[in-house]
């Protein structure tokens, strides 16, 4: 649910990437809820358009544009935030979501398999704001990256996306360092355990690990799409218009015990359960 009033966010324009499922679909679907305009991005055209419909089938009031693109192809990502702009003008919100996850200790992972998530998260995250850049509004735009914890604490099975998290944190950081001057404001959120998405259900996959994960969070539950799209509002309105370069973490509490939640031999365990 909403914390904020309606049509808080009217008349803005747009963009997620990767905006066609889990956490960062929810952020769409609250962005257009409170009156912005929406062009989601993802590689499926199948979830493009079934994000599309969904979205303006519950929002008659706002434009919904889809485009099928992969985050690691420059060419295709400018050319959707583009002809997004063209439709709902520079953007004032961009979001880069896209992400590549699975479980694999170090030495049993190809080179190819590293790489690959490296490319998704790290350069695709640098692909979307790159672009972004030349469609944007200066001053003025707000950029947020997802990030993970995976980026401050390694865990166990996690060494692709420790290092494509890490990366993408100090990307933010020199982003928002470098594009100040242009008024572009560059920040990253931290998303701790979130109900309903692929990424928690490949993690914890058994009751006994999603159970686990739970005591590892102070608050002991698991977040929603909805609380992440709460921080996303925040961070791309005028109510931060003097926050940047900064990795907000939206996760309970869970980052206090270390990230214990994905421990080495524990989580492995239960996850191998059937």
């Amino acid at each position: 649910m909403s914390v904020y009033p309606e049509n808080y966010l009217s008349g803005k324009s747009t963009f997620i990437a990767g905006g066609t499922s889990g956490i960062n679909l929810g952020i769409a679907k609250l962005f257009a809820q409170l009156g912005a305009h929406v062009c989601v991005m993802s590689r499926s055209q199948d979830k493009v358009d079934a994000a599309v419909a969904e979205i303006a089938a519950q929002n008659s009031d706002i434009s919904v544009k889809g485009f099928s693109a992969d985050v690691r192809d420059y060419d295709a990502v400018s050319e959707a935030l583009k002809v997004g702009a063209e439709a709902h003008g520079e953007f004032d919100i961009v979001i880069s979501g896209a992400a590549g996850n699975f479980m694999a200790p170090a030495s049993a992972m190809s080179a190819n398999a590293f790489k690959t998530v490296i490319d998704i998260d790290l350069l695709g995250t640098f692909n979307v704001l790159r672009a972004a850049f030349e469609v944007s509004k200066q001053p003025g735009a707000s950029f947020i990256n997802i990030s993970a914890p995976q980026g401050a604490q390694p865990f166990f099975g996690q060494a692709h996306v420790c290092s494509a998290k890490a990366g993408i944190d100090m990307l933010t950081k020199c982003l928002a360092s470098e594009w100040g001057v242009s008024g572009v404001r560059v920040n990253a959120i931290v998303p701790g355990p979130i109900e309903g998405t692929e990424g928690m259900a490949r993690l914890a996959p058994t009751p006994e690990a999603r159970k686990f994960v739970e005591m590892s969070v102070p608050m002991r539950r698991y977040g929603s799409t909805e609380e992440i799209g709460n921080m996303a509002v925040f961070l791309g309105s005028e109510a931060a218009a003097y926050v940047t370069g900064c990795i907000h973490y939206c996760d309970g509490g869970q980052t206090l015990s270390g990230g214990g939640a994905l421990n080495p031999a524990l989580l492995m365990e239960m996850t191998s359960k059937k």
